[in-house]
């Protein structure tokens, strides 16, 4: 019998079922007990990663599995994130994996689809982060249920921060009044030659900005990744994750809230290290690539800033 059937689980259940923690660390699993206690849920047990399948697979039902990864564990976590990113797949529970972000390039490479990446957070983002993947999950099995007073700030910027990221690709895909399309296809030898002086000079105007005004002032993370990225295409560099989040000059659950949405709207592609499992590397699709190329050679002598 499958323990996670939704079928042969009711709605109420779902709401009253525990939160399953599991960390790499017990000063690890403190610092997750304390933000999953104060969002206002349960806790149903708390166990070491390499138990966290076993104990989930006894579980008669839980609402999500928090993953608290403060070092990096090897096969032991690669094995725990690709259980429980399937499981997630499956609809079977919520999940956050909460990572330093020494570790992150691992985690990142394992922790799909659904589950709730967040990097170096405080408490407050923790609250938010089992708010938003725990009312998805309500939204997906039709539970109705209003978050809880603590985070209804920090959630509400996370919404508004989901829906800025859909206006801007709207507007990246599609102009005013226009209808939404997918970017010409590319044609092979049509795009501009460009050098990479060009874009490390574009570049590095961007991070002067920084000396006269607060940074957070000009935060713009899907640009500053595509040009990154177009500047390690034309230097033939491969880009991990951890990299590009750092290029994007914002907080790395921010960036990677981006990189998420980015690749799945085809203008990212990620592709697994042919020589090291645990790594994800991230590049420009094609379309996306002649378009910056295509921008340039328009722009010219301009200042692209």
């Amino acid at each position: 019998m499958d323990a996670y059937s939704t079928a042969a689980a009711s709605r109420h259940d779902w709401i009253d079922a525990p939160v399953l923690l599991t960390a790499t660390s017990d000063r690890a699993a403190a610092i997750a007990r304390n933000a999953i206690e104060a969002s206002g849920l349960r806790i149903g047990a708390t166990v070491p990663l390499e138990l966290a399948m076993a104990r989930i697979g006894q579980q008669i039902r839980t609402s999500a599995v928090w993953i608290e990864v403060d070092r990096d564990c090897g096969a032991a976590l690669d094995d725990v994130l690709d259980y429980v990113s399937r499981d997630v797949a499956d609809g079977r529970y919520a999940a956050v994996v909460s990572t330093s972000r020494e570790a992150l390039d691992p985690v990142a490479a394992r922790a799909a689809g659904a589950v709730e990446l967040i990097v170096d957070a405080d408490e407050a983002d923790r609250i938010a982060a089992l708010a938003v993947t725990t009312a998805r999950q309500r939204a997906i099995i039709g539970v109705a249920d209003v978050a809880s007073d603590r985070s209804s700030e920090r959630l509400r910027q996370l919404s508004e921060e989901v829906s800025r990221i859909a206006s801007t690709l709207a507007r990246l895909s599609s102009g005013p009044g226009m209808p939404a399309r997918r970017p010409e296809p590319a044609i092979a030898g049509d795009a501009p030659p460009l050098s990479v002086e060009v874009v490390r000079n574009v570049i590095r105007a961007r991070r002067l900005r920084s000396r006269y005004f607060a940074e957070d002032l000009f935060a713009d993370p899907a640009w500053d990744m595509l040009l990154d990225l177009l500047q390690a295409e034309i230097a033939q560099l491969r880009v991990p994750v951890s990299s590009l989040c750092i290029a994007a000059a914002v907080p790395a659950t921010t960036a990677l809230r981006w990189l998420k949405t980015l690749v799945s709207q085809g203008i990212f592609i990620r592709r697994a290290d042919p020589h090291d499992g645990r790594r994800v590397f991230v590049e420009l699709s094609r379309e996306s690539s002649h378009a910056l190329r295509r921008y340039f050679a328009e722009v010219g002598q301009a200042a692209v800033i």
